[in-house]
């Protein structure tokens, strides 16, 4: 019975110190892959869009008149305030939020923007009911149940704001472009930026980079878009020369 007892214990220590060796690993390959990522600073960028920069991360505001449209909500509550306070923007005046997905990096601060409605693709909304997993046997989850699930190509009016969501899974199960009054596309995860030109966004962070490049040839065709603002690598203002050479 003792031995019995003894390599149970032996294989709880093992398994532990296996786990607590990946968790290691991961977090360092996580840091280097961070490390890369080139996010703008907070600013107003052109007029009526604004971006919101929490570490590594950017989110956006769209303006119209005395409201705003928001873009993912940052990766840290606390410095999303802060970066809105040097922005003179009230967070009670973001009438909505739109999550290009669910990612920890991307939902932080959707509890100070209390006055918005929370919207996210009906396929991302798997991953917080716990029909699929991110990471593992682990989901992802926001700080509201109180969001709305929408299609592909659904379209929004808020004022003057248009709002267009265009499904690009492959980083998330549902993650989704926003093309916003029909020339700013912003992209979440679904994309990077290298040298003004689009690339996949880091393979290691990915659910199915695969498919993630097979949703890039998706948001290549927009005739009328004119900027694209990813989440980690900046913006450009030439959307056609940075979707001009990209092959899936």
């Amino acid at each position: 019975m003792k031995k019995i007892f003894k390599r149970i214990f032996l294989a709880i220590i093992i398994l532990i110190l296996v786990i607590g060796g990946l968790f290691i690993w991961y977090m360092l390959r996580a840091k280097a892959e961070i490390k890369v990522m080139t996010p703008v600073e907070t600013q107003q960028i052109v007029e009526n869009v604004f971006s919101v920069r929490d570490t590594f991360v950017n989110m956006y505001l769209v303006k119209d008149g005395d409201q705003y449209v928001a873009i993912d909500a940052g990766n840290n509550a606390d410095n999303v305030a802060y970066e809105l306070k040097k922005l003179k923007i009230n967070p009670d005046l973001v009438k909505a939020l739109f999550l290009t997905h669910t990612d920890g990096d991307h939902v932080a601060a959707v509890k100070i923007f209390k006055k918005a409605q929370v919207y996210l693709s009906k396929a991302e909304g798997q991953l917080l009911n716990g029909q699929k997993s991110r990471f593992l046997f682990f989901g992802n989850k926001i700080a509201t149940k109180e969001y709305l699930l929408i299609d592909d190509q659904q379209q929004f009016a808020f004022g003057n704001i248009k709002v267009k969501g265009i499904l690009t899974p492959g980083h998330t199960t549902g993650s989704m472009c926003y093309l916003v009054n029909d020339k700013y596309l912003f992209t979440g995860d679904a994309l990077s930026l290298k040298n003004s030109k689009i690339d996949l966004f880091n393979t290691f962070f990915n659910m199915d980079s695969k498919t993630a490049a097979e949703s890039m040839g998706l948001i290549t065709n927009i005739p009328t878009a004119e900027y694209i603002f990813t989440a980690h690598y900046g913006y450009t203002n030439d959307y056609t020369k940075a979707v001009k050479d990209w092959k899936k």
